[in-house]
């Protein structure tokens, strides 16, 4: 992991795989609730971890380049969420020849997969879920679409991903849910948040 300044007051942790991301957002949560460490800001990407908002980014840079992450509890994780899902997505019959099994087979893995959002981009409330083995993961569409409805569920690379609110997207459609993602008028905004335990359990369509 290298640590590097960034402005005036954050710094930036560049780890060698999602896994070191994970480990690192989960310890510097855990020192930041024990007053070890003073951020604004923790905030996961894909291979790295932005610690913004540090009053003295030299000291703190070398607190964290003598801390190891514990493992343990993630401080983050809250109760699961359940996503009820429809599975009925476009691009379910692609998975599955992807997967080399058959729909049903991929909608009983996407159930029975305990997601874990990663990190958070692309849109407000988008979150990177993570919990798929790497050798199932899929290519994203050759030519994305348009316009993506709100509320789709989908699949891309090693990740799965909802979408919070129309958009333009290139990742593969499973399904799709009624849940609301993102309100700007909730604290916080986004229903899921770095850390959080996602099910994405099926239901029938009304």
């Amino acid at each position: 992991m290298r640590i590097r300044p960034v402005g005036a007051h954050a710094l930036l942790l560049d780890c060698a795989d999602p896994a070191q991301v994970q480990a690192w957002r989960a310890e510097l949560w855990r020192r930041r609730g024990a007053g070890e460490l003073s951020a604004v800001e923790i905030v996961p990407a894909a291979t790295t971890v932005l610690v913004d908002g540090v009053p003295d980014p030299a000291v703190a840079a070398a607190r964290i380049a003598g801390w190891t992450p514990r493992g343990g509890p993630d401080p983050a994780a809250t109760a699961e969420v359940k996503v009820p899902t429809v599975y009925d997505g476009a691009d379910l019959p692609a998975v599955a020849d992807h997967w080399g099994v058959d729909v049903a087979a991929v909608v009983e893995r996407l159930r029975h997969t305990e997601f874990r959002v990663a990190f958070c981009g692309f849109a407000p409330g988008f979150a990177y879920l993570t919990g798929l083995p790497a050798e199932l993961a899929v290519p994203r569409l050759a030519t994305p679409r348009t316009r993506v409805p709100a509320g789709s569920v989908a699949l891309a690379g090693p990740y799965a991903g909802i979408y919070p609110t129309a958009s333009p997207g290139g990742w593969l459609l499973v399904g799709r849910t009624d849940l609301v993602l993102f309100d700007v008028r909730a604290d916080p905004p986004a229903r899921l948040t770095p850390g959080t335990r996602v099910r994405l359990m099926p239901v029938r369509a009304a």
